[in-house]
Order: C-alpha cells, then structure tokens, then sequence
C-alpha cells in the first residue's frame, strides 16, 4: 500500500502541491524533489545512455585532431609543456591511454609538418571533429528541445574560437596554479595564508571541471540558456567528475585480472568506459539545467504526439492569435519563452506547434544569429489573409500523398458533397480572423 502511495505521490501529488502557499524552505524542497524527478525520468526514457554511446564513439574519433589542433596551437605560443601536463592531469585515471593520445598527437603533428597528412587523411580528421561537434550539439539541442541548429558561419566562428581560447585558458590555469604552489611553499610558516590557499589547491580541480560544465551547458545548446539555471548542474557534474577521477585511480589495483587478461590492450576499453561515464554525467547535468529552467511551465507527463489532433488545431490557434494580435498592436514580437508565458502551454508544445506553423507558412521566424538572442515570431502574410480556415487548411495540408491511389474514381456523388461541405467549412472559418481571437 505504501509503495502505491509513493507511486501515487510523485505521479500526480507532488505536481498538485501549490509552491506559493508553502514556506520558503518548502517550496525549496518541492522544487528539488521535482527536478529531480523529471531529470531520472527523462534520462531513462530518452536514451541518454544511447546517446552517450554514440558521443564515446565520436570522441575516440576525434580526440587526436582535435588535441593536435590545441597542441600545434599551444606550440605556436610556446605553451606545449603546459598543455601536456595539463592533458595527463585531466587523463589522471588513465594513464596508459593519455600517453598512447600524446603519443599519436605528435606523430601527426611530425607527419602533418612534413606534408605527408594530406589530402584524404586530413578530410577524414576534419570530419571527425566535425562529427563530433555536431554530435554534441544536436544532443544538447535535443535536450532543450530545439529544432534549429546552428547557422555554418556561426558554426565556424564560434568553434574557431573555442579552439584558440581553449590553450591560452588552460596556460592560464597551469601558471596560476604554480604560482599558488610557489607561494604557498614560501607561507609555509604563516599561519592562516598557508592553510588557505593549501585548501584553494585542492579544490581548484573542482573549480576548473565546474566551470568547464557551466560554460558547456550555457554555451553549447542554441538557444538562451540562463547562467543561474547551469551554475548548481555545472557544481554537480564538476563534483561528480572529479569523484569519477578518485574512483577510477583508486580501482587501478582491482583490475590487475583484468589487465593480466587484455595486457597493454585493456586500456582501451577502460579508456572507453570513462569516456562514456563522462558523457552521461555530462548529459544529466544539461537535463537538469533544462528541467530547472522550465520547471514552472513544465506538465512533465504531456506530449504533443499524445495530444488528439483536435485540440493541437485549438492550442495553433491560440499561439496564432497572439502573435497575430501582438503584430497589429506594432509590439515586440513574441519568444517562445513569452508565448509560453502568455498562454500556459508546456514549453514543449510550444516548441512543437512553432516549429510545425514555421512549417505551414503561417508565421516566420525571425532570429539574429546570436547565441543570447532568442528567435521571435511574426505573420508571414497580411493579416486580413491569416484566419482559422487558413490555420486548419494549411496545417491539414502539410505532409505529401506517398501512396499511388485512384483518387479520380472516388469523385462519385458522395464524395463531391463530402469535398463541398468541406469547403463550406473551411470558407465560415476564414470569416474568423485570428486576431480577434487573442
């Protein structure tokens, strides 16, 4: 019975539970308790562990171009010792593995240099980066529910500045550390500077990783994603890597059978298991960012394929009318964020029913191709042309005739009044026009 209740509870209770009559530290509690709900949920049942997988494949791909690109960067600046220490620190759990990477990295640099990597080689090391930028991406788009990827030249530039800005960070974090290194050795004997920056040494790894995710999760879907909303999943998943490092040194003397078993071979496969570990915690962290973001407009358990074809008509009208309204008002179009605002829709319905009237040729979708500036929405006819009889045509319309039928013996008797009193009703739906609805 119990067991039923729990069930129960965070099934249809726990989203019942009124916030703003509830103390402080309540609301608090509830509002975890949600987001974390909806973060396992949504991690079991969109195949983030399938997705992982994938980027584990497409990260063993691309791991050496893209460390050959920041090495040969870092190289330019005379920075590569730092860049190694930095990238054997980071591989701390997997030594073997870091060493065979450096190892390709500078066989490729040699070979690059010399003008022996051309041509095919280099294609297939530039897709895989690719790939793998894509991959993530669109995993993190598929979180957050967009449908529009980034445009190619803000593809180039942003990634173009990721792979300059990514060495000189690192080189300022190595020499920051040594410095505090240095200087902590040399307050040894003070009694209260010493401890602190001894205590700031250890925890800085966990700084660095934080801020790493923090900057992934705001940074890496495309769409406006606020810092507040990606500072606690980027604590977590920063946390949470560094204990994934602690664990997988400290397991090192549990797998001697497995390391008599595979020899110098094993390390790929632990190699890979830690890259794909890393990836679902990376990935539940972009979850929770999303979930705490659109906690207040989100129906957890509400689908647009799951609702009837009917009240889709109704919940694209309702959209349609404000936009349309805020149009002939000369207002700031709306964002999704404000259409979600405005009519109470799930945030992801919202998203659906955009997508598919930017598809019917009802609204166009105006965007400046900035990563803080969110898309907004305007009429894409006059609006003495935008009623519900053009809404539901166009919207029934969508799709093609994929199946060779012959329609011209159906055009009997029946069939023309059933397209007639079609026609009727589309002609008294044009007579309402959809601003007048909002």
């Amino acid at each position: 019975m119990n067991y039923r209740r729990i069930i129960l509870f965070f099934q249809e209770d726990l989203w019942r539970i009124d916030s703003d009559q509830l103390p402080a530290y309540k609301r608090v509690f509830f509002e975890i308790v949600k987001i974390l709900f909806l973060a396992i949920r949504f991690f079991t049942t969109k195949r983030v562990l399938n997705q992982a997988s994938a980027l584990t494949y497409s990260t063993l791909l691309a791991i050496v171009p893209i460390m050959a690109v920041v090495f040969a960067i870092a190289r330019g600046f005379g920075y590569n010792k730092y860049i190694e220490v930095w990238f054997r620190d980071a591989l701390g759990s997997q030594p073997q593995a870091a060493e065979v990477i450096i190892g390709f990295v500078n066989s490729y640099l040699v070979h690059t240099k010399s003008g022996i990597f051309l041509g095919v080689g280099l294609v297939f090391m530039l897709y895989t980066v690719l790939m793998l930028v894509s991959n993530v991406e669109t995993t993190f788009n598929e979180i957050w529910q967009v449908k529009k990827q980034r445009s190619i030249f803000r593809t180039f530039t942003d990634y173009l500045a990721m792979f300059f800005m990514f060495p000189i960070l690192i080189v300022l974090s190595s020499g920051l550390s040594i410095y505090m290194v240095t200087l902590t050795s040399s307050l040894s004997d003070f009694m209260l500077l010493g401890p602190v920056l001894r205590f700031f040494i250890k925890v800085s790894p966990y700084l660095l990783m934080t801020a790493l995710f923090i900057a992934l999760y705001v940074f890496m879907p495309n769409t406006h994603v606020r810092m507040k909303n990606a500072i606690v999943p980027g604590i977590l998943s920063g946390i949470a890597m560094q204990w994934l490092q602690f664990f997988y040194i400290n397991s090192q003397i549990w797998m001697t059978s497995y390391n008599a078993i595979y020899g110098s071979f094993a390390a790929l496969p632990l190699f890979m298991l830690w890259i794909q570990i890393s990836w679902t915690i990376c990935l539940f962290g972009a979850e929770l960012s999303y979930i705490s973001q659109n906690l207040d407009y989100y129906d957890y358990d509400t689908k647009t394929s799951d609702i009837s074809h009917r009240y889709r008509l109704m919940l694209s009208i309702m959209l349609m009318a404000h936009i349309c309204k805020r149009f002939e008002e000369g207002k700031k179009p709306y964002t999704i964020e404000e259409l979600r605002e405005k009519t109470n829709i799930p945030i992801r319905i919202v998203n659906d029913l955009t997508f598919k009237l930017v598809e019917a040729s009802m609204i166009i979708e105006i965007s400046s191709d900035e990563k803080g500036e969110q898309s907004r929405y305007i009429p894409a006819e006059n609006l003495s042309n935008l009623s519900v009889g053009t809404l539901v045509d166009r919207i029934e319309a969508q799709g093609k005739w994929k199946i060779d039928l012959p329609v011209g013996e159906l055009l009997s008797a029946d069939w023309k009044r059933v397209l007639e009193l079609r026609g009727n009703y589309l002609k008294s739906l044009k007579d309402v026009k959809l601003e007048s609805l909002a």
